[in-house]
């Protein structure tokens, strides 16, 4: 066996989020981030050049974006596109697998903004119980 093509008996066993060692645990980590959430929703909606990207998902730094990004196209969730134009013009886009786990994310994102009435409302009951009567 060649050596791209030796695995080593840790990646025989199949991926455990919940273990330590296990590689996806860091990818989860990338994908549910709040920054990580909020552009790959952004991104479900079309190719975003950086600085509207960075308008999209509100309150993002340059800098947080920018690792964001790297980590995502890393995983292969995110493919960028740079022209050979002047000024050099990037682009961001979603690959396949990008697009699925954007659209199972949208669905949690949906799902929280339909019940927020409820969240706000536990909330309420929460600090209601911890805040002392005078």
């Amino acid at each position: 066996m060649s050596t791209t093509q030796e695995r080593t008996a840790e990646q025989d066993l199949p991926y455990d989020v919940f273990s330590r060692a296990c590689p996806s645990r860091g990818t989860l980590e990338h994908v549910t981030g709040r920054w990580g959430a909020l552009t790959l929703g952004a991104l479900h909606e079309g190719s975003f050049r950086f600085n509207e990207l960075r308008r999209r998902v509100d309150g993002v730094s340059e800098k947080m974006l920018a690792q964001t990004l790297h980590a995502l196209e890393r995983d292969g969730l995110v493919h960028r596109e740079a022209q050979p134009t002047n000024p050099p013009r990037v682009d961001y886009e979603l690959t396949p697998l990008g697009s699925e786990v954007a659209e199972r994310l949208l669905a949690l994102i949906q799902c929280v903004e339909g019940r927020m009435d409820e969240v706000l409302a536990s909330r309420e009951r929460y600090e209601q119980r911890r805040t002392p009567t005078p």
